[in-house]
């Protein structure tokens, strides 16, 4: 029992990948880990799923289940789900939490996505795979499917932040025996998301998304009318698009206010999250906090200015994902609307290099 006490801190892989493991060690008590440990895995022997335990898929597990439901921000829930792209020969579907369930619809991956358990009576899978050992994820595990086998993405391992998208790639590549490298991983590691069933939003020929709004406080970026009105002065034919939700509004219309139409169309509140995927998805270059739009931008390999606060640039990229990232390691407020045009201005540059190799 307390051997397996290793795996809270240790990647269930052997590359290493960007994690703040040491800060989460010095910040949390050894006493609270063990805590936390022992209670999950006692949870686990209560309900009999020790003997259901696997940490290998095999080629004859076909029907496949995949619970992702411990994260539920959406930023969170394409980061942990992004390897799916390398089960494209199994025939697997997807039970998440009903915010998160309209990404996966039509997805390309996931044959059937499911937000309430009542919709899988009388489903029959040859493996389930759980996002990690916690109480409740078992627990619905267990309430479902007590005697199917399953494996987990983090296991016992809780608490320090990870590149999710790189850990998602790695623990794939572990449990399918694809012995991918480390290079190999990087140069496609990305989330995904199909919109080809979106209805079409008439939008300008080539424009930029700039995503407005927060629902994290230290993420979110207050002065987005100097950032509009240093790029409009320095490009007067660029067209920006603002995209966001609700929390975004108040921005967008300081905005509105000083520029005219032709110049800067608002979107934000008026698209659901895949609509606005659809927008970004034909920008020419995305600008934004951390958060769910940004992953979305990844999904379509949209060219990043990204603001990072805390988990520095490493901890939400890979190298498969054009960048011109700023960081603070407070606020993205401490960070100069000269230094994000800096970015912009060779993010721009760039772009038509890189749309033409795309």
């Amino acid at each position: 029992m307390i051997k397996r006490y290793k795996e809270t801190f240790t990647l269930p892989f052997k590359e290493d990948i960007p994690c703040y493991l040491a800060a989460y060690q010095s910040q949390i008590k050894h006493p609270l880990r063990i805590i936390k440990y022992l209670k999950r895995y006692l949870y686990m022997i209560l309900k009999r799923e020790i003997k259901n335990e696997r940490n290998e898929i095999s080629l004859s597990q076909k029907k496949i289940l995949w619970i992702n439901k411990s994260a539920p921000s959406l930023g969170d829930s394409l980061m942990d789900l992004s390897s799916r792209t390398l089960m494209a020969t199994k025939d697997i579907d997807l039970l998440t939490d009903k915010k998160n369930a309209p990404i996966y619809e039509n997805d390309l991956i996931f044959k059937n996505t499911f937000y309430e358990t009542k919709n899988l009576k009388g489903k029959v899978y040859d493996l389930i795979i759980l996002d990690s050992y916690s109480t409740r994820t078992i627990g619905l595990k267990n309430k479902l499917f007590p005697n199917t086998a399953f494996v987990s993405m983090f296991g016992f391992f809780n608490g320090p932040e990870v590149n999710r998208v790189l850990f998602s790639f790695h623990r794939l590549n572990n449990l399918l025996g694809l012995k991918m490298s480390s290079y190999e991983i990087n140069h496609i590691a990305r989330p995904s998301m199909n919109i080809s069933q979106v209805k079409s939003i008439k939008l300008p020929n080539e424009y930029i998304t700039i995503a407005v709004g927060g629902e994290w406080e230290y993420r979110t970026y207050n002065n987005w009318l100097g950032v509009v009105s240093i790029i409009l002065r320095n490009y007067k034919n660029i067209k920006i698009i603002l995209v966001g939700s609700e929390n975004g509004k108040i921005y967008a219309e300081s905005i509105i206010s000083k520029f005219s139409e032709g110049q800067v169309i608002d979107c934000v509140g008026k698209y659901s999250y895949k609509e606005t995927a659809y927008i970004i998805s034909k920008s020419n270059l995305f600008i934004g906090c951390d958060g769910g739009l940004m992953h979305a931008a990844n999904c379509f390999q949209r060219i990043l200015v990204p603001l990072f606060a805390r988990l520095e640039p490493s901890m939400q990229l890979t190298e498969n994902m054009p960048a011109f990232p700023e960081f603070d390691y407070d606020d993205v407020n401490n960070i100069s609307v000269n230094s994000i045009f800096r970015s912009f201005d060779s993010a721009f540059k760039f772009s038509d290099k890189y749309h033409q190799a795309l």
